[in-house]
């Protein structure tokens, strides 16, 4: 159990790494948590600082969530800790140890993070996102869709063991909380859409 916390532990620290603080600070030299919404995320990097670093900053936060469950599979297959390796990376990068706590919302981790558990899943998630923000051209709607839908599809399409689908769940409600804000603006009619792009 020894080996199987520390990994516990270099998930949450793996995720803990924002990459779009890093990034936007290495190229621009400022905070992007200080510009646009505030949110340390792929999406608001999209926003302030365009598409390559938001593309990069998206890449590096799936690696990190997909790392921290292989780093775990090297020591156990036990699905209960392999659930809690994902939880871990995405609980980092919500709340960043290395950065005042302040994170992003974790969606690209969570899909990396699950994409070693149960690869289809993230898939048919991944269409509806992608379908939702078409629609819409609301990224946070689409990305609350997906995470209602990640748990259920593991479930009852794909039959993943129950730590899993429990871990899928937890992180589901994370998420979601994590967007608390961005439901009130959409609510509002004031959520910003995809496209628009930050003065």
């Amino acid at each position: 159990m020894t080996r199987e916390l520390a990994c516990l532990v270099a998930a949450y620290l793996l995720g803990s790494i924002s990459f779009a603080v890093v990034l936007v600070r290495v190229f621009r030299g400022v905070d992007v948590r200080r510009e646009g919404s505030g949110n340390a995320g792929a999406t608001n990097v999209l926003r302030t600082s365009g598409k390559r670093l938001a593309t990069l900053t998206m890449l590096l936060d799936v690696g990190k969530g997909t790392l921290a469950v292989l780093l775990m599979q090297a020591v156990t297959y036990d699905p209960l800790w392999l659930g809690a390796a994902a939880c871990a990376a995405v609980l980092g990068h919500v709340f960043p140890v290395w950065f005042g706590f302040r994170g992003g919302k974790g969606v690209a981790t969570a899909v990396g993070g699950f994409s070693v558990l149960c690869p289809l899943a993230v898939l048919a998630v991944v269409t509806v996102f992608v379908a939702v923000v078409a629609a819409t051209r609301f990224v946070s709607l689409g990305s609350i869709a997906a995470a209602c839908v990640l748990p259920l599809t593991m479930r009852l399409l794909f039959h993943a063991p129950d730590p899993e689908v429990a871990a899928a769940s937890a992180v589901a409600i994370l998420l979601i909380v994590s967007h608390r804000a961005n439901i009130r603006r959409i609510l509002e009619g004031t959520e910003r859409r995809l496209g628009r792009r930050e003065p």
